[in-house]
């Protein structure tokens, strides 16, 4: 890359660069956070969260030290629930190891739990000025684009050889050049729809332009098909509240409280039936509306049903199948962090529209 492409790319960022909060003051913790946060989640969605977690958890000491289920709370509705507690088991690897202090090294960040190479070149150039890249999605695309290259991005060796690329040309102003490139990707040189080539500061040096193949790169693997899993929830409530169960500790959702459900689509009769042999007492039942809920590899297509009971029979409390607990809504609110698969249904719960 040429001295004068970099140049005009920090030129444009300068110009056009939007005013984000973990702008203003860009020290290791506030990056961190951002950058976390951003994985899989548009910008205009983080901003709240963004703010609310920062308030709760201000530096890296409150969030090693911080409970799970809070810490899951002030998360929920980003999903991807793994990233938050990656970056508690890194918080606590800061604390034991650095005294509290995060690093601002690659090669030091890049051995927290959960801080991959990218995450790891963004916290080191913006708040530390190490000369190194952050290559993600928006930068593979870019320079493959820029160069007119036809290597697939999901193969290891194009990302090494990007990154190499880049590495070779990092200016003076690293973090500034690594946000100018995740700006670029956001804002001009797009994903999805057509490329704004117009605005973009590489537009005179861009291969695909020139090509006029900028539709058909990048070139990267087919996503897979996701598996698609019919579940009937049940959402259950009584004079102790509303019933909730915790998921097992591995696998999806691990460790989060969710709506109670059957596998497959049920019927009325079906779910009274189960909820009867659970010990019970439904005193009404009715349908309510079908979502879908889509995680990166599969799909949750969702029917509900309301029941209201009167009482739990004691005899039956042993019975293992009946791990469901009765929480009130103002603690579902406060205390009990629930995946956004449910979001459709809140209001059945946190209302108590029943």
């Amino acid at each position: 890359m040429k001295k004068r492409e970099i140049d005009n790319l920090l030129a444009w960022y300068y110009g056009n660069a939007r005013k984000l909060p973990w702008r203003e003051n860009p020290d290791a913790y506030r990056v961190w956070v951002s950058e976390i946060m951003l994985q899989q989640t548009r910008v205009e969605a983080v901003k709240p969260y963004y703010k609310r977690f920062l308030e709760k958890y201000p530096n890296v000491l409150a969030l090693a030290e911080a409970k799970e289920e809070e810490l899951l709370k002030y998360w929920e509705g980003l999903g991807y629930y793994n990233r938050v507690r990656n970056m508690q088991k890194a918080a606590i690897q800061v604390r034991d190891t650095y005294k509290g202090i995060i690093p601002l090294t690659y090669e030091a960040l890049i051995d927290l739990s959960g801080i991959g190479p990218y995450t790891a070149g963004a916290i080191a150039s913006i708040a530390g000025k190490e000369k190194v890249p952050a290559v993600d999605g928006n930068v593979l695309r870019i320079m493959t684009r820029l160069n007119g290259d036809y290597s697939n991005i999901s193969e290891p060796a194009t990302m090494k050889a990007i990154r190499e690329e880049l590495l070779k040309s990092m200016p003076d102003e690293p973090g500034d050049f690594n946000q100018a490139m995740m700006e670029l990707g956001a804002m001009v040189c797009l994903p999805n729809g057509e490329p704004k080539c117009s605005e973009c500061p590489w537009k005179s040096a861009c291969q695909a332009r020139k090509k006029n193949i900028i539709s058909e790169l990048p070139v990267k693997n087919k996503p897979q098909k996701r598996r698609i899993e019919e579940r009937t929830l049940i959402i259950l409530s009584g004079s102790k509240g509303i019933a909730l169960r915790k998921r097992p500790a591995k696998g999806l959702l691990a460790g989060m409280y969710e709506i109670p459900a059957m596998e497959g689509y049920k019927t009325a009769e079906e779910i009274l039936e189960y909820v009867k042999s659970l010990g019970y007492h439904p005193l009404h039942i009715r349908e309510a509306e079908r979502h879908v809920h889509i995680f990166s590899h599969i799909e949750w297509h969702m029917n509900a049903f309301i029941l209201r009971i009167d009482e739990i029979a004691d005899n039956m409390k042993k019975d293992k199948r009946n791990d469901f607990f009765f929480v009130s809504p103002d603690e579902i609110k406060v205390n009990y962090p629930l995946p956004s698969a449910f979001a459709p249904y809140r209001k059945y719960i946190e209302g108590n529209v029943l």
